[in-house]
């Protein structure tokens, strides 16, 4: 590419006018099929003389070849067709989440927020309750700052379905680690779990591929069976995570068995990374965390729950009271306006993640590391798993992501111990949002 410059004309600006910034705007030609540079600002002389032997340059600033170390240079090279795929996978939900903000007519005066009881609430609950459900292809749905967490959530929804004498199914073998103690795995009594209250667990354990064993599923319901989990992550287990048409296979597997047992998916980790969402293929409630993929990296905090109105609202009932439902609750204009923020850049940030997850995987698999999911493979979900091999190792890959941080960059992670884990976790949190966000880690030493 030939270096260009190009010079003013002492024509063009008499000596009568007085010294200002002015705007020369000069074409290299054709490049690329365009003929277009970004706009210079140069001074105006008082004389023209000294403007037109003076030259500005229109060359572009020198940019170094690749910003990447070779072995991730020659990965990303190599990846630019997954990366189209994924580009390809953003602008399809953002115009799902788009044309979900028009129909509910999102406005400005929803992020006004509320304090105390939330009655006095501008209609921003409404808006981004109706806004979600369409996005997911759900009857209803609740989004609350009040919801603690990812788990917080499923619980409220697990209780909305379970009475004592009923058994949950977890069809996609052990659930995530936190969901343990809310179904009585580890310290079944005394704190409320729900073998607590009398109701019976049983696991369908995954075939050897590391999927659904759809043979066992297809004979696994009982008479007392009211609600099949199916978590659709991954999570920390080294198994697959679950694609949609995988979930819909499932559900229309337990429909057929009893129409009356409800599904419940853990969504956790899987929002935006696919075109479609559990309750478009049959799940009656789904839920999961605002920070993590909905949140867009952007909410500080929340979770949600999504299907028919029937059940949202009766997990609506465990969140916060029999009676008060979900027209109650107050949320600071603040967060409210990052819900909105988050949810609608939230397939961007997913696709970001998508694509880390990709080099991630190819990478690390380059240097002899084990890698699940394995490279260039299609996600269901933004969860990558590397086998270090050691503590050590693992040690000093936490340290090194951390050092690159812009937040935190100085702090040296420790493992410690968690609540609702039962091994050592890592947290560390790359920007600004806590722990858990599209751009943190949680490292869990297995």
């Amino acid at each position: 590419m030939e270096t260009l410059s190009c010079a003013a004309s002492a024509a063009a600006y008499p000596a009568r006018y007085p010294a200002r910034p002015r705007r020369l705007q000069c074409s290299p030609g054709k490049l690329g099929g365009l003929a277009f540079t970004p706009p210079l600002r140069v001074p105006l002389l008082s004389s023209p003389a000294a403007v037109t032997s003076q030259a500005v340059s229109c060359a572009p600033p020198a940019y170094p070849a690749h910003p990447f170390v070779p072995e991730v240079a020659e990965a990303v090279d190599s990846l630019q067709q997954e990366f189209r795929a994924v580009d390809n996978l953003v602008a399809h939900n953002t115009t799902r989440v788009l044309r979900a903000y028009q129909n509910a007519k999102v406005g400005s005066h929803h992020f006004g927020g509320s304090t105390g009881y939330g009655h006095d609430e501008g209609a921003g609950r409404e808006a981004l309750d109706n806004a979600f459900a369409e996005i997911v292809g759900a009857e209803s749905a609740i989004v609350r700052a009040q919801f603690f967490s990812g788990t917080h959530a499923i619980t409220c929804a697990l209780f909305a379905f379970l009475r004592p004498g009923d058994e949950l199914l977890a069809v996609a073998g052990a659930p995530y680690d936190t969901l343990e103690e809310v179904i009585g795995i580890r310290n079944p009594y005394g704190n409320g779990s729900l073998m607590d209250f009398g109701v019976a667990y049983r696991e369908v354990p995954l075939a050897e591929d590391g999927g659904l064993d759809w043979n066992a599923l297809s004979v696994a319901l009982r008479p007392q069976t009211k609600c099949a989990l199916i978590q659709r992550s991954c999570g920390y287990s080294w198994r697959r995570s679950l694609s949609i048409s995988e979930i819909k296979r499932a559900i229309k597997i337990i429909k057929m068995q009893n129409p009356d047992c409800m599904v419940m998916v853990d969504n956790c980790y899987g929002e935006f990374v696919e075109t479609s969402e559990p309750p478009m293929v049959g799940a009656d409630l789904i839920a999961g965390s605002l920070i993590k993929n909905p949140g867009g990296t952007i909410a500080p905090c929340g979770g949600y729950v999504a299907g028919r109105k029937r059940w949202v609202e009766a997990a609506a009932a465990r969140l916060s009271a029999p009676g008060l439902g979900v027209d109650c609750g107050s949320t600071p204009g603040h967060v409210m306006r990052a819900f909105f923020q988050g949810l609608f850049i939230a397939p961007q940030a997913v696709g970001e993640a998508v694509k880390g997850g990709l080099l991630v995987a190819e990478v690390m698999a380059s240097r002899g590391f084990k890698v699940q999911p394995l490279p260039r493979v299609p996600r269901h979900d933004t969860v990558q798993a590397v086998q270090l091999g050691s503590r050590e190792h693992l040690i000093t890959f936490c340290e090194a992501v951390q050092r690159s941080c812009p937040v935190g960059s100085f702090v040296k992670p420790v493992a410690g111990t968690t609540a609702g884990y039962a091994s050592e976790v890592w947290w560390y949190s790359l920007d600004s949002v806590g722990p858990c966000a599209r751009r943190s880690f949680e490292v869990h030493l297995r």
